[in-house]
């Protein structure tokens, strides 16, 4: 594994105030080449092109920039994600959404950890898969690349992983900076949005990860405000540099986000990647004419360099030989990772878990049952050796048991073994053509993913499911997908709902631990399932011009009054929690709430006690309640524990326009303690700071 400690005469575990001494000093004996060199890509447009349509195995090793070695200069060595890595053959975890279905920030870190380890093994240094883009709309094609609809949590994951990425000595890159939620205009949309709503809703996430030490940001494809994100100074330097302080270096989003490289370097784009492009034609001649100065490419390189020799110069905390990739403690990990995330939606009759004992015969039926579906094949594919279909699951999990298999084509054939069997599991939902990235608008390659053309499923499912319908009292419905799926033309037809996701390559062993109760369900959804399509913001996936409005998710359907099918933060178990009346403490300007939660069911069970805060009396218009804190906790029956909860009044603070910043108020606040978003059950406590 390269480092760097012998090469340069930094020294290893270095201050980072040794290390600008040494870059000052270093970036003088630079050639202008060698700058760009650092600041590019060091790959084709054609190499990029052939792996992803080609080799068909994009970014099957590390995209580099360049390495100069007569100085001893580390280079950046990217690989992708999110949901894993995208070289080699490795560890496949759930998609990024599904982990946001946790609730679990630890356990993230740990993922975090591990994907570190495995960027590492595969010679990478740099990890481009934090994605905390925010889910304004469901049918957003890479929703699954994101943990969710609500800031605070989306930061809290974000950061999570950030930390255990860059525990692994791997530089760790936020993405897409900023306003990127709509796929198949990425390349053409500009949003449109007020400041207020920018650093309120579509900012904070990306804030956390910052302040969590994230080494580096990748701008987004769309405009913003007019500009380009590869070039707007509002979002590199007024916001990143001036407002939060970042340190790292910037990157541009993949080959197509660059589009005039003094534009780009003056507004604040450090690294064109991953090929070269703009930057090698057009610097030089910048430079010579006036329109870019030296001290612009050193300001650039100089972040660059700073960064990167700090990861590189830092003691590792292990080895990373090939045996880390896929290694048995990652499976685990992956797996652990979608049992906490899988989220039980409808349980009539307390249905599930299926009796292991009695169940002698079981029927698997739909398109997708036996199909192995990790999630999108763009630039976030991972390639691991195994993927354990949902039959595949069952039939190890039930190895005495016959289990039987049909694709539901033939509806009446799939009745028949329905009713003639124990138990019936539909597989329903989505595979990578149905969402995921989208570059169907290059002439010059294939289509591929994009945004959903519909919240529902696929009218063979529907088809099935109702054909089915009162044939099998014991029937599940497991979906795969990402963000929100409408439901409510059939969720009346069966008796249990089983929102899987895209559960990775441990996903079908998974599924069959929770349909016969090895693992309880626990979790919780990470946005809102409105009750029409209509109740979500307008999304258009052809639009050139769009405007990001304050309200989404449970934001919008709580200030419109809208009734939702399930809301967020909503997810069933097998066992039963009772939530206390909490208590509260307020000290320095932070409330504390401590609140008992006791398992008063029959198994173990996991709950996520979620802390939403409102106001009374701004100045400006608010959202009824936002979450602010949450904790997943396991519980033994008849156990209980004490859960502490906290926000600040900094945090309750709203962005003033005219003032272009933060502004906290002296007013009542209301805190809400539940298990969801939604009003029922809550306990709520008012209190000041």
């Amino acid at each position: 594994m390269r480092k760097y400690t012998e090469s340069t005469p930094l020294k290893e575990n270095c201050s980072k105030d040794d290390i600008r001494a040494y870059v000052d000093q270093v970036i003088s004996e630079l050639t202008l080449d060698e700058k760009i060199g650092i600041m590019s890509g060091q790959i084709t447009e054609q190499k990029l092109l052939d792996d992803l349509f080609l080799i068909e195995h994009y970014n099957v090793e590390p995209y580099p920039t360049m390495e100069v070695e007569r100085l001893g200069l580390p280079n950046v060595r990217f690989v992708d994600g999110p949901r894993g890595v995208v070289a080699g053959s490795a560890t496949c975890f759930p998609v990024s959404i599904a982990r946001g279905a946790s609730f679990d920030p630890d356990l993230e870190e740990e993922i975090g950890k591990c994907i570190g380890a495995e960027v590492r093994a595969v010679g990478g240094n740099y990890f481009g898969g934090v994605c905390v883009n925010l889910q304004r709309n469901p049918r957003w094609g890479r929703a699954q690349e994101s943990y969710g609809e609500d800031p605070y949590h989306m930061g809290e994951m974000g950061a999570a992983l950030v930390r255990g990425v860059q525990s692994q000595n791997v530089m760790a890159c936020v993405k897409h900076f900023a306003l990127n939620s709509i796929e198949n205009a990425r390349f053409k949309a500009d949003v449109q949005v007020d400041m207020r709503t920018l650093q309120e809703v579509y900012l904070p996430h990306f804030r956390r990860c910052i302040e969590e030490g994230a080494a580096s940001v990748m701008c987004a494809y769309n405009s913003v405000l007019g500009k380009h994100a590869s070039e707007s100074k509002l979002l590199l330097r007024d916001i990143l540099r001036d407002q939060w302080h970042f340190e790292g270096f910037t990157l541009s989003d993949f080959l197509w986000a660059v589009y005039d490289a003094e534009k780009a370097v003056k507004g604040g784009m450090n690294i064109e990647m991953p090929c070269f492009c703009h930057y090698i034609k057009e610097i030089p001649e910048a430079i010579e004419e006036g329109r870019l100065q030296m001290e612009d490419i050193d300001e650039a390189v100089g972040y660059i360099l700073r960064t990167t020799l700090y990861y590189e110069t830092r003691k590792d905390p292990q080895e990373y030989g090939e045996d880390v990739l896929a290694c048995s403690r990652h499976i685990e990990v992956a797996k652990r990772a979608a049992q906490e995330s899988m989220v039980l939606l409808k349980n009539d009759d307390q249905v599930l878990p299926f009796d292991r004992k009695t169940t002698k015969k079981i029927v698997v039926l739909g398109e997708l049952g036996d199909t192995e579906n990790i999630g999108d094949h763009g630039s976030s594919k991972v390639h691991p050796y195994f993927t354990v279909t949902p039959l595949k699951g069952i039939m190890k999990k039930m190895p005495t048991a016959q289990v039987l298999y049909n694709d539901g084509k033939d509806i009446k054939r799939a009745r028949e073994l329905a009713e003639d069997a124990d138990v019936v599991v539909v597989v329903a939902g989505y595979i990578h053509s149905d969402e995921g990235e989208f570059l169907a608008d290059r002439s010059d390659i294939a289509e591929m993913g994009g945004d959903r053309k519909t919240m529902r499923l696929h009218k063979r499912d529907v088809d099935l499911i109702k054909g089915i319908k009162g044939a099998n009292k014991n029937t599940v419905v497991s979906i795969i997908g990402s963000s929100a799926i409408l439901i409510d033309e059939w969720q009346a037809d069966v008796p249990a709902i089983l929102f899987s996701f895209y559960s990775g390559m441990e996903g079908g062993n998974v599924l069959a631990d929770i349909l016969f109760g090895d693992t309880c369900p626990g979790g919780k959804l990470p946005y809102t399932v409105a009750a029409s399509e209509d109740d979500y913001p307008f999304f258009d996936p052809e639009c050139t011009e769009i405007t990001y409005e304050y309200y989404h998710g449970y934001f919008k359907m709580e200030k419109e009054k809208k009734k939702v099918s399930y809301p967020f933060g909503y997810g069933l178990s097998y066992t039963s929690f009772e939530i206390g009346k909490p208590s509260c403490s307020v000290c320095n300007g932070t409330a504390k709430f401590s609140v008992s939660v006791t398992n008063t069911g029959a198994c173990r069970g996991a709950e996520v006690v979620q802390l939403y805060v409102g106001c009374e009396g701004s100045a400006v218009d608010r959202p009824v309640k936002v979450l602010r804190d949450f904790k997943r906790i396991e519980l033994e029956p008849s156990e209980t524990k004490t859960v502490e909860l906290s926000v600040s009044k900094e945090q309750m603070a709203y962005f003033d326009e005219a003032e272009n910043g933060w502004k906290c108020e002296d007013i009542d606040y209301v805190a809400y303690v539940g298990n969801s978003s939604a009003d029922e059950n809550m306990r709520t406590y008012k209190f000041k700071f």
